[in-house]
């Protein structure tokens, strides 16, 4: 007997390992296993007497009918049978078929059957949706080659772990549910000069579709917690530590901002996550030092404008004194080229538009007329 169980062990071992793994084609095998191994010992398994056993009922159903009446008779057959209250007088258990329920129990068997059939049948294949990548696993061995978007074939006892590559982002923010954590997610940092502050980053990044496998064997899925935010919290900390409070507040954040970028790459590239920007969102100081801040950053932008203002009233000076010497330079040039000859030429020629008028011209000693030939 020991022998014969035996037989049976690699037929369950095969079925169950298909069961755990959810691989339809182990679970065919399985089965298929151990039903020749059940042919093999003699043991007649014949589907159709199990499904009409199964499903049959009616024969039991007229045999307690006919053990009640026996009762009723045995009691004196009172007026209230005894028998009735085994007796099923619905009219729907009176007309049941028993093919009808063989047909039944045949279309049960044959879409399990279908639905078996099918699930082997998948297990050929994989579709890769789009922004996505396919990681290859051979019994808990991740293999190095991954499956881009598409139609693949495959192996029936490979596993494949479908994984992003499209742009994720990760955000830190002081205001709660912003991020992935429900409650408020700053990160604290100190300064050059020792205060603290907190700092809101988005950080974009993507999965690099050639090292999946390597991300899959050495992190897992949850690469974004493991991996992700220690290394965001641990550079923005350093970087920070290089900045005065009133640079990150103002003109230099972009600069810190890049600088968090460059160092999350440096880290983050080699084990397959690339970084595409790193956005330094918000940075909160305490109340007393951001009014001083802002009071100095005022003040600086007052004194500029007064610059500016002052600026721009010496180019106006030195404007007027460059028109004044160009209006004295000219009248100098015009008094040195009018003489009493041309300024009587020139009144004589502003005479000839007026006409209906007679000029006499008169000797300038004693006043009187000049005639030609007279």
């Amino acid at each position: 007997m020991q022998e014969k169980y035996k037989d049976y062990i690699f037929p369950a071992v095969v079925l169950l390992l298909g069961l755990l793994s959810r691989t339809g084609f182990l679970i065919l095998v399985g089965l298929a296993l151990l039903y020749w191994q059940l042919k093999k010992n003699g043991i007649d398994f014949n589907l159709q007497n199990f499904i009409n056993k199964l499903f049959n009922l009616n024969s039991s159903v007229t045999a307690r009918t006919s053990e009640a009446e026996e009762r009723d008779s045995l009691l004196g057959g009172s007026s209230t049978s005894f028998a009735s209250l085994f007796r099923n007088d619905k009219k729907t258990m009176e007309t049941i078929n028993p093919m009808k329920r063989r047909k039944f129990g045949w279309w049960i068997v044959s879409a399990v059957v279908v639905l078996l059939i099918l699930s082997f049948a998948s297990s050929f294949w994989v579709v890769i949706g789009a922004g996505e990548t396919g990681v290859q696993t051979f019994f808990g061995k991740v293999r190095d080659e991954e499956f881009a978007s598409g139609f693949h074939l495959k192996n029936p006892l490979v596993k494949v772990t479908k994984m992003n590559v499209r742009t994720q982002e990760y955000t830190m923010s002081v205001a709660q549910g912003e991020g992935k954590k429900a409650s408020a997610d700053a990160i604290t940092a100190l300064t050059k000069e020792g205060l603290s502050v907190d700092l809101d980053i988005t950080v974009l990044y993507h999965l690099v579709q050639e090292k999946a496998s390597d991300v899959y064997r050495d992190i897992g899925l949850t690469y974004d917690e493991i991996v992700i935010r220690p290394q965001i919290r641990s550079v923005i900390r350093e970087v920070i530590a290089q900045y005065e409070a009133k640079d990150i507040y103002s003109e230099k954040r972009q600069e810190a901002a890049q600088k968090i970028f460059a160092d999350l790459q440096a880290q983050l590239l080699p084990r397959g996550i690339e970084i595409e920007d790193a956005l330094l969102r918000h940075v909160q100081l305490p109340a007393d030092l951001a009014q001083s801040i802002q009071l100095k950053l005022q003040s600086e932008q007052e004194s500029q404008r007064y610059d500016f203002l002052l600026q721009t009233e010496k180019k106006e000076a030195e404007r007027k004194v460059i028109e004044a010497t160009g209006q004295r330079d000219s009248q100098q040039l015009i008094n040195q080229s009018l003489t009493e000859r041309y300024l009587q030429y020139l009144y004589i020629n502003s005479l000839k538009d007026r006409q209906g008028t007679i000029y006499v011209p008169t000797n300038p000693n004693n006043g009187v007329p000049v005639f030609k030939g007279i």
